[in-house]
């Protein structure tokens, strides 16, 4: 029987910790180490922290270095942030330390066309490091990109893209329901969305990866938000929604070749929204029309995160997209 592979949970949040109790759960990984910055959750039991509730005798630490000094490990699940600016030192840090990371940085999973520079040295690192490196999730990581392109294989020919995805963000944790501007008045969320760190992060690499990997030419890109107004009271667990307040957003991008829009990509995210559903719509050889209901975004996720450990640590080093590797499964 194999060795388990052993892995580290670095970022002990919502996500991170979600992603913490599924790897334990999980036959053929051991986790042997958390970390987080947070200085209340240092010293604590790792079991404790991501509310698995029973002890797994690992303390949570503050930094990398500070766990490794008591484990050896083989592949660290990375959930703390989107943008490069903010995780780039923590992956680079990971890679020195000779470890496999899969990430949850939307800006990681396919930077190779908006941030070809910042990409080249994560795929440096990860080279020297004989390590490899992925960023993935649900969406980027697979509904907006990997499987519209996976569809693609039983067309002879492609003339357009279109991917729609509606989320109940009721049913989503807090944070994520204050990333869409939940409570916020419309002048206010404009302003937060013209600061450029609010809302869903993704949707250029999500292009980027379909664009390169069909061989399109993407001669423009374009986006634009709106804000989704709450008409009634609307309340859940983490926010108090009145009437002409903000409950959601709503995003659409285009990617466009010489000849024109290839493809449309539409994030719509909302509290209390009906009919959620992901949709993938691509006209060409034969035309296709696939609904996918029942996705939840967190659930989503984690499956992701932990189910690509095995994918990521058999890789070739380097810094690789889910375009490039087996096809991740339920394992």
């Amino acid at each position: 029987m194999p060795e388990p592979i052993r892995v580290i949970q670095y970022g002990l949040g919502p996500i991170g910790s979600a992603v913490a109790r599924l790897a334990v759960e999980r036959k053929g990984i051991e986790v042997v180490g958390g970390v987080d910055i947070d200085p209340a959750k240092a010293g604590c039991d790792v079991g404790e922290v991501i509310g698995l509730g029973r002890s797994l005798g690992i303390p949570v630490t503050r930094t990398l270095p500070e766990t490794l000094a008591h484990t050896q490990a083989d592949v660290v699940l990375h959930c703390t942030r989107s943008y490069f600016d903010q995780f780039k030192p923590q992956l680079l840090e990971i890679l020195a330390a000779g470890l496999d990371v899969v990430t949850t940085a939307e800006e990681l999973s396919f930077p190779w066309i908006k941030d070809r520079a910042q990409a080249e040295e994560i795929d440096e690192a990860a080279r020297l490091a004989g390590k490899t490196a992925l960023g993935t999730g649900v969406n980027p990581g697979f509904l907006m990109d990997a499987l519209p392109l996976g569809l693609t294989s039983i067309c002879q020919e492609v003339d357009h893209i279109s991917v729609s995805r509606v989320m109940n963000a009721s049913e989503r944790r807090g944070p994520f329901q204050a990333k869409i501007g939940s409570g916020m008045t419309v002048e206010a969320f404009m302003a937060k969305m013209a600061e450029g760190r609010m809302g869903h992060v993704g949707l250029p690499q999500s292009i980027g990866m379909i664009f390169d990997t069909l061989g399109k030419e993407l001669v423009k890109y374009e986006d634009h938000v709106e804000p989704v107004v709450a008409e009634v009271q609307t309340d859940t667990d983490h926010f108090s929604v009145a009437p002409g307040l903000v409950k959601g957003l709503k995003q659409v991008a285009h990617g466009y070749v010489p000849e024109g829009e290839f493809v449309t990509l539409t994030f719509l995210a909302a509290l209390d929204t009906e009919d959620a559903c992901d949709t993938v719509q691509i006209s060409g050889k034969p035309d296709l029309n696939v609904r996918l209901v029942g996705t939840n975004g967190d659930l989503a996720t984690v499956a992701m995160a932990v189910n690509a450990v095995r994918r990521v640590h058999a890789a070739a080093p380097g810094l690789v997209t889910m375009r490039d590797l087996p096809i991740v499964t339920a394992w």
